[in-house]
């Protein structure tokens, strides 16, 4: 791992340590915070899964009806009946956190569902189209609230694959750096200080020479 452009010093030894303590702090809070991402993450899409599945049932009842409906009416019956629409949804449009990651909340009003009448008149239409319509009107709620799912949990994903690059940065780039910077400061502060001893000891030694010359003389 290469090692961090620093000077060798006391100083930048402490505030180098300093860094690494704030570095295996983040890693674990970043850490923790992905796990639990992880967590929500498979429970939204287990509900998401048993949602959708309900979801495309109800369609596929729909959509056969409306194959029906097409295959004994008339075509310009037909798009003329469905020209206007038969209900109004209120839907509200939010947003809410889930560990710092905003994602939508969608709320339908039920009873605005229950407004509503044909517009169209029963002569010239079928049961089929009638059964289309209610079971449309009955996936609407949960249409909505399949599409809250789906993009809560492509957020999610997107912001684990986010926290899941960041922990790696910093367990496999900086908190090693930052160890082996704080290993080749003290070795070069322990290599200094050997080197002030020898020298000290040199002086000593050429000062007791010296002064041993001098009784001699």
């Amino acid at each position: 791992m290469a090692v961090l452009q620093v000077n060798p010093t006391r100083m930048e030894l402490t505030q180098m340590k300093r860094r690494l303590v704030t570095a295996k702090r983040g890693h674990k809070l970043l850490k923790d915070k992905r796990d639990e991402l992880v967590r929500r993450f498979i429970l939204l899409v287990r509900e998401n899964y048993s949602l959708r599945e309900k979801v495309e049932k109800l369609l596929g009842y729909a959509l056969n009806d409306f194959a029906l409906a097409r295959a004994v009416m008339d075509p310009g019956s037909l798009r003329q009946a469905l020209m206007y629409p038969a209900r109004q949804a209120a839907i509200s449009v939010g947003r809410t956190n889930i560990l710092s990651v905003p994602v939508p909340q969608y709320t339908i009003d039920e009873d605005s569902l229950t407004q509503g009448s044909l517009p169209y008149g029963m002569a010239d239409t079928s049961a089929q189209l009638d059964n289309a319509i209610e079971t449309m009107a009955e996936v609407l709620p949960s249409l909505i609230h399949l599409a809250e799912k789906e993009k809560t949990s492509s957020l999610l994903a997107d912001e684990i694959q986010k926290i899941r690059r960041r922990v790696n940065a910093l367990e496999y780039v900086m908190i090693p750096q930052f160890e082996d910077t704080i290993r080749y400061i003290t070795m070069k502060l322990e290599e200094n200080e050997r080197g002030a001893l020898i020298r000290l000891m040199k002086v000593k030694d050429m000062i007791e020479q010296r002064e041993a010359n001098s009784q001699l003389i």
